[in-house]
């Protein structure tokens, strides 16, 4: 009786160590259910159990480093500080790459009802900085004794975007680093990029920070992770490029493979099937539904 008693504990905390080492990241925080890029989407992956806060960056005029998917402001989420939208075709010229933070700030990226996220939680919200983020979400888990997470930064370049949008990529992804490095957050950062240059600079000056490489288009494996030049941590393809062979070949290379965006229970269940190391989703509340299997 004793030894079934045993092996019972032992299969449980296997489970549980599985469950546990199986990244449960928020993109853009909890982009289906608040406004993307904000302390208040952060604080709610938070409360849903993710392990991994994914979030996205970009640089103002005066160098700092804010909480942005485009360098522009997104005339689908933002209103300008009088409230009024943003026509589409005028987009990038509201370029922050142009703007100080204080006039950022101003702009509110929470109030505009979302055509494509409907359940998204309105109130009027600003892009924070990612040092004001660090230490709201390491508050919060402190005062609701909560694990501390990790954060996914992607450095966030555009095509022909350099010192039009963006510093170039040496500078944009110290920027970065200097945060993480001065809030104390290297063992928890994740830097991630489509933007291969972003990613040679962070492995030859920080070898010790993790990687992701994000990848959008299908690709060879072998022949990304050649031109990178290097083994990220993370592989992260777009969710529809994935099957068991590229999952197969990323554990081959002793890669975790984490795609995006997976938005379904049935999909993240799929994906799990396949296995996956972790799963970024719109809707961290369906983590509370999978199941992890034993591996």
């Amino acid at each position: 009786m004793k030894k079934y008693l045993l092996f019972g504990v032992a299969v449980l905390c296997f489970i549980q160590g599985y469950s546990q080492s199986f990244d449960k990241q928020g993109q853009r925080g909890a982009r289906g259910l608040m406004p993307e890029n904000t302390i208040g989407g952060m604080l709610r992956a938070l409360d849903l159990g993710v392990t991994t806060l994914g979030m996205n960056v970009v640089i103002s005029k005066d160098k700092q480093v804010v909480l942005s998917h485009e360098p522009y402001f997104n005339n689908e989420i933002s209103l300008t500080p009088e409230g009024k939208d943003i026509p589409l075709k005028d987009e990038k010229k509201y370029n922050m790459y142009e703007m100080d933070y204080d006039q950022i700030r101003k702009y509110d990226v929470g109030s505009k009802f979302h055509k494509r996220y409907p359940g998204q939680q309105k109130y009027k919200a600003y892009k924070p900085l990612l040092s004001e983020v660090i230490d709201s979400v390491e508050a919060y888990v402190k005062l609701h004794k909560l694990p501390k997470p990790n954060y996914a930064i992607e450095v966030k370049t555009i095509r022909k975007g350099d010192l039009e949008f963006h510093p170039e990529p040496a500078e944009f992804s110290q920027l970065v680093m200097d945060v993480v490095v001065k809030k104390k957050m290297v063992k928890r950062a994740i830097i991630q990029a489509f933007d291969l240059r972003c990613l040679q600079y962070v492995h030859a000056h920080y070898p010790k920070v993790r990687t992701a490489l994000m990848i959008d288009e299908k690709e060879d494996f072998e022949n990304n992770i050649k031109d990178l030049g290097f083994s990220p941590t993370f592989y992260s393809p777009y969710a529809v490029l994935v099957g068991k062979g590229l999952v197969d070949r990323c554990h081959e290379a002793g890669i975790k493979i984490v795609p995006w965006t997976v938005n379904s229970l049935k999909d993240m269940e799929y994906m799990v099937g396949l296995g996956v190391d972790g799963i970024i989703t719109d809707y961290p509340n369906l983590f509370g539904q999978l199941e992890l299997p034993v591996k």
